[in-house]
Formats: C-alpha cells, structure tokens, sequence
C-alpha cells in the first residue's frame, strides 16, 4: 500500500497540485485544511491585547462570517481535489471547528454557517477519522483531532490561565484515553508535533514571548515512547518542518503542504 501523508494544506491549493499522487492508495492529511489568514490575524491580535493589559476584542459579525468562510471554503476545494485521486482520511487541527462549535458560532454571530465535517463526510472517497482507529487492508492508523495539551499551557502561560488550564487538562485527559484506546498502531495522524522534536517556535508572526518555546504534546511523546508506531504525521509547527526519530518511530512534521510517501 502506498500512503501519501500532507502537511497542513491551509488551503494551498497551488503547492498540493505539485504532489505526486499517481499510484496512490490513501492520503491523510494533518489537518488546517483551509486558509486561516484572517483567524490567525484576529487571534494574535487578542494575544497581544492581553499582554498589554486590554480587553479582548469583539469582532464584528460580518468578519467573523468572513473568516469563517475563507477556511470552510478553502477546505473543501482542497479536500474535493484530493478526492479524485485516492481515497481521503483526515484529522482536525486548530483551523477546522466541529458541528458543535459551528453551531455555537452561528448562533453568537446570528448568521448561518455551514457544517464542515457534514459537507466532508458527504464527499465521496473521504473521511473525518478525528480520534478514530481505522484499519486499511492490515495497516492500523489512529487519527488525533488536536487539543490543547496542559504543557503548552504552563508554558505559554495565556493570560486566561486558570481557565485554559481546567479546559486543557480535560482535552489532554480524553486525548491520553484515545491513544491508549489506539495502542499499537503503524501509523499515527495528529496535528501538533510531540513535545521537543520539530515543535520549537520560531515563526516571524508569532507573538514575541512564545518564540524559541517547544509548543508540541507531552502526551503525543509518552505515546510514542511507550508503543512505537512505525509513523508519526504532523504539522501545527512550520517552521519545524523536517523528521526526527524518537526510537524506532519516524516523525514527519510536514509543513503547509510538504509530504511523504511511504508504502506499507
């Protein structure tokens, strides 16, 4: 079987056409499907808002409705793309919201949004595998929706502290319950890279205080040293781009739109 494993398209509709994907038998993608140029820039001005002691900013509905579109859209032209050439598997990252935080968005915005993982699921040839074990022919591969691990929050150290760090330690805890669930797979999809191995923010757009820190998953990396799957796939860190062997597991940070292929 051979496998193509994408990086965080972001929408890159233009990089993911330069793969070669003749002969392919599954892609998995990494997740941050879409573009998120007007989410990112709304975030880390709230970041810096924070830092400098001021209220966080409430953006206009219309934006929001904006920001939202260009990753939905962006999304599903990559994802329809991809569909022609093999079947599809796909975690999410930080970018892609649930059916639930969609609804929740829609309501506080009083517009309608579209359901992402609805209009995926009804693409032929693909597949959403957030915190799923799925077995192609004899190959086991567990996919890890993104969450928010408790070290990045005692590391970053949000201005929400407290609060982010009660959310972060039930996502971590159902995260570590997932993976154990997983146990001994060939392959591992998730989005953040595991703590201390491609992770390290260096990116010119990130706040100031969080370069130089390792923003990958403690929990990711006790996954990996205790059952040793062949491969790991990531992203979430691109500047981080590159592999690393943590034992016998090779961990792929693939980037925006970097990818490897392997056969199993």
């Amino acid at each position: 079987m051979r496998i193509a494993a994408i990086g965080d398209p972001h929408g890159s509709l233009d990089k993911i056409r330069k793969i070669p994907l003749k002969n392919i038998d599954l892609i998995l993608l990494t997740g941050d499907l879409g573009r998120a140029n007007l989410m990112r820039k709304m975030a880390f001005e709230n970041v810096e808002r924070k830092k400098q002691g001021l209220p966080e900013k409430e953006f206009p509905p219309k934006e929001r409705k904006k920001a939202f579109m260009e990753a939905y859209t962006s999304s599903v032209r990559v994802v329809k793309y991809l569909s022609h050439f093999a079947p599809v598997y796909t975690i999410y990252g930080n970018v892609e919201p649930s059916n639930a935080e969609t609804r929740k968005s829609s309501k506080e915005i009083k517009m309608p949004l579209p359901f992402l993982t609805d209009t995926l699921n009804s693409i032929g040839n693909v597949r959403v595998i957030n915190n799923r074990l799925v077995r192609v022919s004899d190959v086991r591969i567990g996919g890890l929706e993104y969450f928010v691990d408790t070290n990045w929050v005692k590391d970053f150290k949000p201005s929400d502290y407290k609060k982010r760090l009660k959310k972060a330690k039930r996502e971590t805890d159902k995260a570590r319950r997932v993976l154990d669930r997983f146990g001994t797979v060939n392959v591992l999809v998730c989005h953040q890279p595991p703590y201390g191995s491609l992770d390290k923010v260096t990116a010119p757009f990130a706040p100031q205080h969080w370069k130089g820190k390792h923003a990958g998953s403690k929990s990711i990396l006790a996954y990996i040293e205790k059952y040793h799957p062949s491969y790991v796939f990531c992203g979430h860190i691109h500047e981080g781009e590159g592999m690393k062997r943590i034992g016998k597991t090779e961990v792929y940070n693939l980037g925006v739109g970097g990818y490897k292929i392997i056969e199993l």
